[in-house]
């Protein structure tokens, strides 16, 4: 088959196309990528069109666990980056590997539309200052993405001073001299409550259901590099971690925080020590769940009420595939349903790599994820039969790779998965497929 009829469309210049990219070249699989952005780095370039980067951000999970193994971070590179350090780094891939030249940069893909059934083609509209051109690709990877179509939730009544979605948080200057009430006590939620405590009059967290709150470094090192050498049990490492939680933490309900209604893992906890720090200090008030919004007073589900000049909605963000319809998509609830969070049940011609989440993942899982994929591709090319026998689990139906762990029942939980099962079964289809076992 000539370049034209094997050629794929790469939707992405993130971490996770840029994974894609390398893998693609190496396995000498024609493609072209499509970027939104003038370069490279997707959310984690704060002047990016779509991200939703904030000037203070940082990695939650420290350096070593989070970097490409091929592909160290520098030495001189914090144990928490910054996303000015991780655009960097991102950047060092794409030169490292060559990958630029695969781009098409400021070019944004308006839709693509099947030429028929599985297996036929795409046909890709997509458009930049010269303006909208339409090519066809032999199939399709999406790497656009998880965080960047804000989730913002229907509250009762109305709001009279400033209000805004995280998404829209650049600088904590943003806060100077307001009453700020952050709503939704995540991961960002936190980190930006830490920042308007600092800037603002004042700051209140909202919080509709508990958290687990996990340090940033335990015994001196980063918290996630402490695991690992010993496998457990969840039932083992639940009582194990949570005794470590209680050492290290306390008890966050002596501040004001409401007690999870879950088990520890059932979601990702928070990882930051000092929204419990200035919560102990009185800096910080925790607030229940809002109830209804009455100009700038937000009275709150146990009936108690206060006033605010701003409200900040850290309420996460939506699957979002604007230029392709949701059933080509398999789309199921909250996400796509796909076997290992990436392949259709179908169709060999349709990828979604990186709608994956799960604790310590790191982009080394996410790496084996486009490696599986990329193998994959090329083994249905050259007729292999291990490829083969992916393409028919696929198609026999599937459940995600949760490792039996009942996480809770949110949007943003739709597409985690348990990092141990999720890594063993990706890892086995790479060996199977010619590769090596992580």
């Amino acid at each position: 088959m000539g370049d034209a009829q094997t050629r794929l469309a790469l939707i992405g210049a993130g971490p996770m196309g840029l994974a894609t990219a390398k893998l693609l070249v190496e396995h000498g699989i024609a493609f072209q990528g499509f970027e939104l952005n003038s370069g490279v780095g997707g959310l984690w370039d704060i002047d990016a069109p779509r991200s939703t980067m904030y000037e203070t951000a940082h990695l939650i999970s420290s350096r070593k666990m989070t970097e490409f193994t091929d592909f160290p971070m520098r030495e001189d590179v914090a144990e928490y980056p910054s996303h000015r350090e991780m655009k960097r780094y991102f950047q060092d891939f794409a030169d490292h590997f060559d990958l630029s030249k695969h781009y098409h940069f400021g070019a944004e893909v308006v839709s693509c539309i099947p030429l028929g059934g599985p297996d036929e083609g795409w046909r890709i509209v997509w458009r930049n200052d010269d303006g909208e051109h339409v090519e066809t690709f032999s199939g399709l990877l999406i790497a656009n993405g998880t965080l960047s179509e804000p989730n913002m939730p229907d509250f009762e009544g109305t709001f009279t001073g400033e209000m805004i979605h995280s998404s829209d948080y650049r600088h904590p200057t943003q806060f100077s001299g307001k009453r700020v009430l952050v709503i939704g006590a995540g991961n960002s939620g936190c980190d930006i409550a830490v920042d308007a405590i600092h800037h603002g009059a004042s700051c209140d967290l909202s919080m509709r259901r508990g958290y687990y709150f996990v340090p940033k470094y335990v015994f001196g090192k980063p918290a996630d590099t402490m695991g690992g050498a010993i496998k457990l049990p969840m039932a083992l490492k639940r009582i194990v971690d949570g005794a470590i939680l209680k050492w290290f933490v306390g008890n966050p309900q002596k501040y004001g925080f409401p007690k999870p209604g879950y088990k520890l893992y059932e979601s990702h906890p928070v990882v930051n020590s000092l929204v419990l720090y200035h919560a102990g200090h009185g800096d910080l008030t925790i607030r229940p769940d809002v109830n209804r919004f009455d100009g700038k007073t937000v009275h709150f589900k146990d009936g108690t009420q206060a006033d605010y000049d701003m409200i900040l909605a850290a309420t996460g963000y939506k699957l979002d595939y604007p230029f392709i319809d949701n059933a080509l998509l398999n789309w199921q609830g909250d996400a796509p349903h796909l076997y290992l969070n990436c392949m259709h049940p179908e169709r060999d011609d349709i990828f979604v790599l990186g709608m994956v989440e799960a604790s310590g993942l790191g982009w080394q899982g996410r790496h084996e994820q486009a490696e599986m994929v990329v193998r994959y591709i090329k083994g249905l090319r050259d007729g292999a039969e291990d490829a083969r026998r992916l393409q028919q689990t696929k198609a026999q139906g599937y459940t995600r790779a949760t490792g039996g762990m009942a996480y809770i029942d949110l949007p943003r939980m739709a597409y985690y998965v348990d990092k141990a099962t999720y890594r063993k079964a990706v890892t086995k289809w790479i060996a199977r497929l010619g590769g090596q076992r992580a």
